[in-house]
């Protein structure tokens, strides 16, 4: 979910994806990912792609 938040997905549509009641919850969790992870999963989708 981290990754649809940095790919520009509205806070409010990873929230009913995950299916949290509380936007603070979503944005808690997911949104603190670090520019290493964000890195790191775009190695991932690059070799995936």
């Amino acid at each position: 979910m981290s990754l649809l938040l940095a790919l520009g997905v509205p806070p409010h549509v990873v929230r009913d994806i995950v299916g949290h009641s509380d936007i603070g919850v979503t944005m808690t969790i997911y949104a603190h990912t670090s520019d290493d992870k964000r890195a790191a999963l775009r190695k991932l989708g690059d070799a995936l792609g």
